[in-house]
């Protein structure tokens, strides 16, 4: 999954469950700026803020053996 998909995961679950960015950086314990970067794409997150965010919006990250076939 690409950068960009996981943001549109997470904005689409945050409009699903009608929770702004601040209700969310709250939430997480993430901060805002941080929050707003990575939403815009214009910044990297780290692992530990980005499991915060999505453990508020009920969501998980899962690792696959990548198919080399394709």
């Amino acid at each position: 999954m690409t950068n960009e998909e996981i943001i549109k995961v997470v904005k689409a679950r945050k409009e699903i469950l009608a929770i702004n960015q601040e209700t969310l950086a709250e939430l997480s314990e993430v901060g805002i700026a941080t929050l707003k970067r990575f939403e815009s794409g214009k910044g990297n997150i780290t692992l530990n803020n980005l499991q915060k965010i999505i453990d508020v919006l009920g969501l998980e990250i899962s690792l696959e053996i990548k198919n080399m076939d394709k």
